[in-house]
């Protein structure tokens, strides 16, 4: 079974490279969103997983704030919402040949946490964003957490949401990780939960918002576990 796995792995890894490629390409050809879109759903239609959305989309969301736990989490989020997603990243991965480029094409925003003057760089790139109608979205973790546990949230979130007093929704992706691992080269197809939590705008008056959130995601992540015997 764990050889399956293994080469359902590489597969699957195989499809997810030709879809960056393909959108790489489409990107010359086609407004944005769509490239990335059309990408990511050839790839979930050809490695075969599906989702099961739970809550609302709230319509006027302006930042999402997703867990980490797989390098499957973006193309999820791609495929659930039809909105643009301007996705904030670590300035290292717009480094990465190949993977930069299909980062940096539709212009998702790059940060370098030990820089001061990313901060500045950061919040001018969100708000260019913001105008042109895009939904900021981060991994407020900052890295994935492969523990079912997340890890201590980064401030850069709630410095944007703060500042431009953003719509907030937090989406819970549910064991992402048991399907596509890139550290023990493991892939399984499987039914992955994606839950649209309650909307709600962000308070810079509030110093512990984000710290909260956290809680209550982990609480959202664990009670689906719990009562869904399709995760266990």
């Amino acid at each position: 079974m764990k050889i399956f796995a293994h080469i359902s792995w590489f597969f699957a890894t195989a499809i997810i490279f030709f879809g960056l490629t393909l959108s790489i390409v489409l990107y010359y050809l086609l407004p944005r969103p769509f490239a990335r879109k059309i990408a990511a759903w050839l790839i979930r239609l050809t490695i075969f997983f599906r989702t099961t959305k739970k809550g609302i989309e709230a319509d006027d969301v302006q930042m999402f704030l997703i867990n980490h736990q797989s390098d499957l989490d973006i193309g999820v989020m791609e495929t659930v919402t039809n909105k643009d997603l301007a996705w904030v990243a670590k300035k290292a991965l717009f480094d990465v040949p190949f993977f930069g480029l299909a980062m940096s094409l539709p212009e998702d925003i790059e940060v370098e946490r030990e820089s001061k003057t990313s901060l500045i760089k950061l919040l001018r790139a969100a708000k260019d964003r913001l105008n042109k109608n895009r939904v900021i979205t981060m991994f407020p973790e900052g890295t994935r957490s492969r523990t079912g546990r997340m890890l201590p949230f980064k401030s850069g979130a709630k410095v944007i949401a703060d500042k431009y007093a953003l719509k907030v929704q937090p989406v819970v992706l549910v064991e992402t990780a048991s399907c596509y691992d890139i550290k023990h080269f493991y892939y399984k197809p499987k039914d992955i939960t994606v839950v649209f939590m309650e909307p709600f705008l962000a308070d810079k008056n509030d110093a512990t918002w984000l710290s909260e959130l956290r809680i209550k995601m982990q609480k959202v992540y664990d009670d689906e576990l719990a009562n869904n015997s399709s995760h266990r």
